[in-house]
């Protein structure tokens, strides 16, 4: 095993994945709702990006702690989600794309859950040097979405999908040069898993999880129509989506500093906090574009200190053999099940409610998070 950190192979992968988020989240719902389809429709179909993560981390890091190769699942997974995503092609039905959309959320899925597990295995004790190379899927993250976003106003919708299947090749190409990364299974050899889940800090950080991705729901579905409906271009918005990640990295270049002088669960909980005021603002300030510009700078402390401070509970709390299994669930059950109830409801209160009552809805379920997290959350890990 190679004892230095494989820095730019890692970064590499999190530049093309994180990139294809910046691709699909802001705009594949442009996308849909240029094939006609409703609000709800919509929001169905954006939830298959989250409704996978339910089960498919659990499956993908069950194998992964059995047989001890994280990297060569990824590598099978990334390469079968390009060929599934060569479907949306050939059809534009809404239940053809529900079936195509499902089958590249399963393999989507399991790869980030497996990368975070072997990032952290690479760092070791190191695990300050983590938002360092997380910061390149921010970075990729900023040059698709404002470079799409600048494209849309020109091009038509439909360059998306070109767009979005390039970014899924470097997907798969890093993924063939990442190393695999030598687990520590002594530390757990007496904690099982359903022992840590048990312990009330755990089960306060999962809830906490699910309310904040249930949170984001509305954010990573219909922020854009929002602002494209509040008469934004889609360049302006396509800023505005980077704003966020740009403060998002200095963020994750400070967090070392930051957990020097504050607990990962004080963190976490100003985060929670800081979600529920954005939302609200993004609700009823939409047309301040001053004030949007101040919700999208708390992205910096709402993605980007949230994550951060998430992941270093997480690795505190799973362990060894542990590790890949806690790292999917914990995707599964909040990016998963919390991000596929944000897309749902935010799907059925669009149309009806209107985007003020939606945004607020998030906003509530950030107030709830940070409420309970506060409660049992911030208890000591056990040693």
């Amino acid at each position: 095993m190679p004892h230095s950190l494989p820095y730019w192979r890692l970064s590499g992968f999190y530049f093309f994945y994180f990139a294809f988020v910046g691709a699909m989240a802001p705009y594949w719902s442009l996308y849909l709702r240029s094939l006609e389809f409703s609000a709800l429709q919509i929001g169905i179909l954006m939830s298959l990006l989250q409704v996978m993560r339910i089960f498919a981390p659990n499956i993908w890091g069950h194998v992964a702690d059995r047989t001890g190769r994280r990297v060569a699942i990824v590598q099978m997974v990334a390469a079968i989600c390009v060929v599934s995503y060569l479907g949306v092609f050939f059809g534009t039905g809404f239940w053809w794309l529900f079936a195509v959309m499902s089958l590249i959320s399963f393999f989507w899925s399991a790869s980030l859950p497996l990368v975070e597990a072997t990032t952290l295995s690479h760092l070791k004790d190191r695990t300050e040097r983590y938002g360092n190379i997380r910061l390149w899927g921010s970075i990729g993250f900023i040059l698709v979405v404002v470079g799409l976003g600048a494209m849309l106003d020109h091009w038509p919708v439909e360059s998306l999908l070109w767009v979005v299947l390039v970014l899924l090749i470097g997907v798969a190409l890093f993924a063939r040069f990442i190393p695999e990364a030598e687990i520590n299974t002594l530390e757990t050899e007496q904690a099982s898993l359903r022992s840590v889940l048990k312990r009330p800090e755990v089960i306060a950080l999962l809830a906490a999880a699910i309310l904040m991705a249930a949170a984001h729901g509305p954010y990573y579905t219909f922020f854009t129509i929002h602002l494209v409906d509040a008469g934004y271009s889609k360049t302006l918005a396509g800023w505005l989506w980077a704003l966020g990640v740009i403060c998002e990295i200095g963020v994750f270049l400070a967090m070392p500093r930051v957990f020097r002088r504050l607990r990962a669960e004080t963190v976490l909980l100003l985060t929670l906090a800081a979600a529920a005021v954005r939302f609200l603002i993004i609700a009823w300030q939409v047309d301040s574009l001053p004030l949007l510009l101040f919700a999208q700078m708390l992205h910096a402390l709402t993605f980007g200190a949230y994550h951060a401070s998430a992941m270093a509970l997480v690795h505190r709390h799973f362990r060894g053999r542990n590790m890949a299994r806690g790292q999917g669930l914990y995707n599964s059950l909040a990016f998963g099940f919390g991000g596929t109830l944000g897309s749902l409801y935010s799907g059925a209160a669009w149309d009806g409610l209107g985007a003020g009552v939606t945004f607020s809805l998030a906003a509530a379920c950030a107030a709830l998070a940070a409420a309970v997290f506060a409660w049992k959350g911030r208890r000591p890990a056990s040693a």
